[in-house]
């Protein structure tokens, strides 16, 4: 009975263990090509949550830029919804540097090609409900 009962456990577990990898393993591919410039990086901030949107970065990622594109993929990710930002760094300061009025000098984005107005878009304009690996192309000019 303890045999049994144990091989239960044990069944149990690998199951539990498979189901939590599934949950984590998913991946986002970014393809980022550019018209205008051939230098700097691209630094790339992913959110989980409208919660944190702009405020907490869930991963981030900073690409180096050549033969005028960028490519990047977030892996172990879980299934949900996710937004993500971006600016080409032009002069790898680490910084988006803007103008005297805080308008962005720098070629910036965000998921779903949005842009905001005074700000940031909304994270329901920019979000991506993410149940499979996903890839995505953006073009900046």
């Amino acid at each position: 009975m303890k045999t049994s009962f144990l091989t239960f456990l044990i069944f149990i577990n690998l199951v539990s263990s498979l189901h939590s990898q599934e949950k984590n393993n998913i991946s986002i591919s970014l393809d980022i090509s550019f018209t205008k410039f051939n230098k700097g990086s691209i630094l790339i901030a992913l959110y989980e949550s409208e919660e944190s949107y702009m405020k907490e970065i869930y991963k981030s990622a900073d690409v180096l830029v050549k033969d005028n594109k960028a490519q990047f993929t977030f892996h172990s990710l879980k299934k949900g919804v996710y937004a993500f930002s971006f600016f080409h760094d032009l002069n790898n300061n680490k910084k988006l540097d803007t103008n005297f009025l805080g308008i962005p000098k720098e070629p910036y984005g965000f998921s779903n090609g949005k842009k905001g107005r005074f700000g940031p878009p909304k994270f329901n304009e920019t979000s991506l409900k993410i149940y499979k690996n996903s890839n995505f192309k953006i073009s900046i000019e």
